[in-house]
């Protein structure tokens, strides 16, 4: 099928239908149309287009993207900083392959769009979806323009808060609320933050902020628990006056909330699966999505294009992926309750290689909480099992 983009209408009866063209909706599209399905991505606003993320990726997620198109990387980071609430700052470098990978959104979901469009897969922008039925042989999207989209199976990837959550009744146990900066850069900068962030514990059980450079741009945002606006704003202001980039211009102002799903959440209904922040994936301590957007994608695109047993998508969530959620659960209980002691365990050689071994993604937390002296002081502290 010869690729394109639409922006009109157009009525087909496709093998798979996406909504969101974000990291987990391309990845899902992408994967379905190389297992040889028709595949249309529906996506209410225009690529490029901004999305509030800090845009760290991970190894895995760093791995993945490589595989089918070129990572617009804005700085490969191999230094990073802690602070607790501004004070105890130190710093660690690790040589050779990048610690994380920093984009810009625009940039990121861009390239996946343009390595999803080359795969085969029909994308239509400017198309909100209004709604979802089904019946035992499809699924029909329901799009504001009228022109509606019947699938064999569709997948969704429209955030926490999109149709596709809703209708398959996803919940939530964990709701936190991120703001976040993009400034604008001065030389020096440039010169004092390339190739290093900056993590700061922050003043509130469970909180941080971040410093991501981005070339041109630095990327400042703090991360708190829901219900706390006033707390959280007040970070910010006084995160990035402590740096000394109260007077940089910004470029962009905004916020999101980001969710975890309960554990017993469920992750599709019918012909209708979730993927991503629709699905409530991310990790609890970090609150980051995108590995777990691309993975999951990638695992939907692909049951989805076999079209038999979508039961499978299930099994791999449960087997992959539950088990990091459960074990970031555990971690972020430890860090709200003793963020001193998380902090003093970065400066201490174990403590520095299980970070860059996760941030690399040569291991997951579940394999950091399965070492014995691991396990033995978590337990020591209070810590519970995961979810």
């Amino acid at each position: 099928m010869r690729s394109k983009i639409l922006d009109v209408r157009e009525e087909h009866r496709w093998d798979v239908a996406v909504i969101g063209a974000g990291p987990a909706g391309l990845a899902a599209a992408h994967a379905a149309a190389t297992g040889g399905a028709r595949v249309i991505v529906l996506e209410r606003a225009e690529h490029p287009r901004y999305k509030t993320c800090g845009g760290g990726l991970l190894g895995t997620s760093q791995r993945l993207s490589a595989e089918v198109m070129t990572v617009p990387a804005r700085d490969r980071i191999n230094a990073v900083t802690f602070t607790h609430d501004g004070r105890r700052e130190f710093t660690r470098r690790a040589p050779g392959e990048p610690v994380v990978t920093m984009v810009r959104r625009e940039d990121f979901d861009a390239a996946w769009l343009g390595a999803a469009v080359r795969a085969g897969v029909t994308v239509r922008q400017n198309s909100l979806v209004r709604g979802i039925t089904q019946d035992d042989a499809a699924a029909t999207v329901s799009v504001a323009n009228g022109a509606d989209v019947t699938a064999r199976v569709v997948i969704g990837a429209d955030g926490s808060a999109g149709v596709s959550t809703r209708h398959v009744g996803v919940t939530f146990d964990q709701q936190d609320l991120g703001l976040e900066l993009e400034l604008a850069a001065t030389e020096a900068d440039r010169f004092r933050w390339r190739g290093r962030l900056l993590l700061d514990w922050g003043p509130a059980p469970g909180s941080y902020g971040w410093v991501f450079p981005k070339d041109d741009q630095l990327t400042v945002g703090v991360i708190m628990k829901k219900g706390q606006g006033t707390e959280t704003r007040r970070y910010l202001r006084d995160f990035v006056t402590r740096l000394g980039l109260a007077d940089r211009a910004v470029l962009r102002d905004s916020g999101h909330l980001t969710r975890c799903r309960s554990a017993t959440a469920p992750l599709r209904r019918g012909r209708v699966l979730v993927a991503g922040d629709a699905a409530g994936l991310l990790d609890p301590w970090t609150r980051e999505g995108i590995s777990f957007a691309l993975r999951s994608g990638s695992w939907a695109g692909r049951v989805a294009a076999r079209g038999g047993d979508l039961a499978a998508y299930d099994r791999m969530i449960g087997e992959r992926i539950a088990p990091e959620m459960a074990a970031g659960s555990t971690l972020l209980g430890l860090f709200g309750r003793h963020p001193r002691l998380v902090h003093a365990a970065f400066a201490s050689p174990y403590g520095w290689r299980a970070f860059t071994g996760f941030c690399r993604g040569e291991i997951s937390l579940t394999r950091v909480l399965r070492h014995r002296a691991i396990r033995a002081a978590v337990h020591a502290l209070g810590g519970r099992p995961g979810r």
